[in-house]
C-alpha cells in the first residue's frame, strides 16, 4: 500500500519531467517591432513594407481576386454554409475543434453523408479534445456512408506532450473554391442572432478565390499528421488558371455585404518552442496601426509585452479599442485574468468594452480602414504559443469598412470600462484576478 501511495504521489512529477515543466508554461519572446518604414507618415494601405512583413514573418501568402463575405451570427452563417456543402461536387474538407451533439451536428451529418454517397470525396478531421462528445456511433455512420473520418492528436499516455498542443482550427472548404473560417463550432449555442442570451456572438468569413488554397493547405497539414496521407492536386486544390472562369460568376443570393477583388490570404499558425507566426502577426498588426485599431476577442489576456505594444500604439495617437466578453463569459477564470490587465491598459489610453447580451466569441482585428483578420486566434498565450490556429487576413477597404460596422454595432450593446469606476471593484475580485493572472500562460 505504501508503495502504491508513493507511486501515485510521484506520478505528477514524472509526467512533468517527461513533458517538461518549462515547455508547459512557456510564453512568446517578441517584445517590440523595429521597422523604420512602419513608423513614418506613410499610410498603412500604401505601405508595401507592411505587406511584405506579413507575408514573410506572419507566413501569409496574399493573393488577389478573392470575394469576401462577413457574417456576424449563426443565423447568417449556417444556412449559407450548409447550402455550400450541399452543392459540393469535387470535395469537402472539414476540420473542427469544437463539435457537440445537437441540431447542427445532425444537419452536418445529413449533408456529409448525402454528398459522400453522391460521389463527392468528403474528409472530416475532428479534434480529440474539443470534439470528444461526438459519439462513436455518429462517426461510424459517417464512415459507412463513405465519409473519411480522422481524429486529430488523440490523448495517448506515450505522447502526452501532444495533448497540450491542440488544433483550434476551423476549416470548411468546398470544391477547393469556397472557404469558411472564424470562431464558430458545430454546437447549437452558435445558433441565433448573437444578441440574445445563450445565442453566442461570433464572426465568420466566407471567401471564394485563390486564398482558399491557403485554407486547404492548413487542412492538409492536419490531415497528414492524423492519417499519414498528404493531399495535393485535384480535387482539393484548383489550378491557378481555373479561377478565371469565376471572375464574374458570383451567385446572386448573398445574405451579407460582399467585397470583390480582395487581396487576402490565410495564416496557419502552429506551435513551436520560439517565436510563432501568430505572435509575429499580432505584433505587426498592433505596431502597424496609424489611426485606429479595433480588436474583438473572446479570451483577451495579453502578456506584459503585448500590453506595452498596445500602450505604445495608444500613446502615439492610435484609437485602440478592445471588445471582450462581459459577465456572460463561458470562462470566468480567463475574464478575471483579463481584468488584471485593465488598469495598465486603461492608464495608457486603451479603451475597453465588455459585450453584454451574451457570450462574445469573435476573434477579429481591423486597423486603419484597410487591414484586418477574422479567424480562430485568441489574444492569449494558449493561442500564441500552444495551439494551431487559422486566420483569414485581408488588405482591403471594403472588408475593413464592413468589419468596422460590425464592431460599432457591438459597441452599442457593450459597456465601456471606465478606469475610475474599475478601481473601485471589490478587494476579493482583485485577489482572484492576481491568482488567475499568475496562471495566465496555462489558461
Amino acid at each position: 500500500m505504501a508503495f502504491l501511495l508513493w507511486t501515485l504521489a510521484a506520478l505528477p512529477f514524472v509526467i512533468l519531467s517527461a513533458i517538461g515543466l518549462r515547455y508547459l508554461v512557456r510564453g512568446t519572446p517578441v517584445r517590440r517591432v523595429r521597422m523604420a518604414a512602419m513608423h513614418g507618415l506613410e499610410p498603412l494601405e500604401d505601405n508595401d513594407e507592411f505587406r511584405r512583413a506579413l507575408e514573410l514573418l506572419g507566413q501569409v501568402r496574399f493573393t488577389e481576386r478573392n470575394r469576401v463575405e462577413l457574417m456576424r451570427c449563426g443565423e447568417d452563417t449556417y444556412p449559407r454554409m450548409f447550402a455550400d456543402l450541399a452543392s459540393a461536387s469535387r470535395s469537402i474538407t472539414l476540420q473542427m475543434y469544437y463539435c457537440q451533439p445537437g441540431k447542427l451536428a445532425d444537419q452536418l451529418h445529413a449533408v456529409l453523408t448525402e454528398r459522400a454517397r453522391a460521389g463527392t470525396r468528403v474528409l472530416f478531421l475532428w479534434d480529440a479534445f474539443g470534439s470528444h462528445a461526438l459519439s462513436e456511433d455518429y462517426r461510424e455512420s459517417l464512415r459507412v456512408a463513405g465519409v473519411e473520418v480522422a481524429v486529430f492528436r488523440p490523448v495517448q499516455w506515450w505522447a502526452l506532450e501532444k495533448a497540450y498542443n491542440r488544433s483550434h482550427i476551423r476549416v470548411v472548404a468546398v470544391d477547393g473554391r469556397t472557404g469558411y473560417t472564424g470562431g464558430f463550432g458545430i454546437d447549437d449555442k452558435w445558433l441565433g442572432d448573437g444578441r440574445s442570451a445563450d445565442q453566442w456572438r461570433d464572426t465568420t468569413v466566407r471567401f471564394v478565390g485563390p486564398a482558399v488554397a491557403g485554407l486547404q493547405a492548413t487542412f492538409a497539414a492536419g490531415w497528414a499528421e492524423a492519417t499519414g496521407e498528404l493531399l495535393a492536386g485535384e480535387p482539393f486544390f484548383r489550378d491557378g488558371d481555373d479561377w478565371q472562369a469565376d471572375d464574374n460568376a458570383e451567385v446572386a443570393d448573398q445574405t451579407g455585404h460582399v467585397a470583390s477583388n480582395v487581396t487576402a490570404g490565410v495564416m496557419h499558425a502552429a506551435p513551436t518552442t520560439g517565436s510563432t507566426a501568430a505572435e509575429r502577426f499580432l505584433a505587426l498588426a498592433i505596431s502597424g496601426a496609424r489611426r485606429n485599431l479595433y480588436i474583438s476577442n473572446a479570451y483577451f489576456v495579453p502578456d506584459d509585452d503585448f500590453c506595452e505594444m498596445l500602450g505604445r500604439a495608444a500613446r502615439r495617437g492610435v484609437d485602440v479599442r478592445i471588445l471582450t466578453p462581459g459577465a456572460r463569459t463561458d470562462v470566468r477564470s480567463t475574464r478575471l485574468a483579463s481584468h488584471a490587465r485593465y488598469e495598465e491598459l486603461l492608464g495608457h489610453g486603451v479603451r475597453i468594452f465588455e459585450y453584454q447580451p451574451t457570450m462574445m466569441h469573435a476573434k477579429t482585428i481591423v486597423a486603419d480602414g484597410c487591414f484586418g483578420s477574422v479567424g480562430t486566434m485568441n489574444f492569449d498565450n494558449r493561442s500564441l504559443a500552444f495551439n494551431d490556429e487559422s486566420n483569414f487576413v485581408f488588405l482591403d477597404d471594403m472588408v475593413a469598412e464592413e468589419l468596422e460596422r460590425l464592431f460599432s454595432e457591438d459597441l452599442e450593446l457593450s459597456s465601456e470600462v471606465i478606469l475610475e469606476e474599475f478601481r473601485r471593484r471589490p478587494f476579493t475580485e482583485r485577489v482572484q484576478e492576481r491568482i488567475f493572472s499568475a496562471m495566465a500562460r496555462v489558461l
